[in-house]
């Protein structure tokens, strides 16, 4: 089975976290947009969704879902979505969709979060990939040289800004060991929105792709 294969799969077995009559939180990415369309084979038996990003909530409509603004729903019993990375705590880095924010303020209303990955995004330690940052645009250039005082390498991700109207930088060259500690450091720093590091909004379970089938993982 293709990469496409193991998405579509995981996306499917993420139906069973689904409950009845609720709203449902959902991501943002490539693997999300398969989580979209199997959703909507049971979009009868759902309240609506809450979205993390303009995309996702194009294509939920498009399927008919109903979307609620987030500042209307109180809380959510399940937000699934995908990563970028997760380690084996559950923590991930997220934001290659450039969604990070909006996506860690749909997190925090759910009671579960559910990720959807393949077996290539789950990694010992975080920062193979690089780490997403959304920045205030004056503080690019300042936010880049705390990187570089850690050991990293801050790109711009050049014609790109988020849902937010915000540049993002792409971090290289972290190894992220303890992720909590340095999300809640990056957070602190002036002119930074949100890190795509997801540690206090890690993951409780996650549907893991592999050729043998769906794994879960459970943290």
């Amino acid at each position: 089975m293709n990469q496409d294969g193991l998405k579509a799969a995981v996306a499917r077995a993420a139906l069973a976290y689904v409950q009845p009559g609720s709203v449902v939180g959902v991501g943002t990415g490539s693997t999300v947009d398969h989580f979209i369309d199997a959703l909507a084979t049971m979009q009868d038996r759902i309240e609506g969704a809450v979205s993390s990003s303009l995309a996702s909530t194009r294509r939920l409509r498009g399927h008919g879902i109903p979307v609620y603004d987030p500042s209307t729903v109180e809380s959510l019993p399940v937000y699934i979505d995908g990563a970028d990375e997760i380690d084996l705590r559950g923590c991930m880095i997220k934001g290659g969709g450039a969604a990070l924010t909006r996506e860690k303020i749909v997190a925090d209303l759910a009671e579960r979060f559910i990720c959807i990955a393949d077996e290539s995004k789950h990694v010992a330690t975080l920062g193979t990939f690089p780490l997403p940052v959304e920045v205030i645009a004056m503080a690019v250039a300042q936010v880049t040289r705390r990187f570089a005082a850690l050991g990293g390498t801050a790109v711009l991700r050049s014609g790109v800004t988020t849902d937010n109207g915000h540049p993002l930088l792409d971090v290289h060259g972290l190894a992220i060991a303890d992720p909590q500690a340095m999300e809640l450091e990056i957070n602190q720093w002036p002119g930074v929105v949100t890190v795509g590091i997801f540690a206090r909004h890690r993951a409780q379970v996650c549907l893991l792709g592999t050729v043998t089938g769906v794994q879960t993982l459970v943290f």
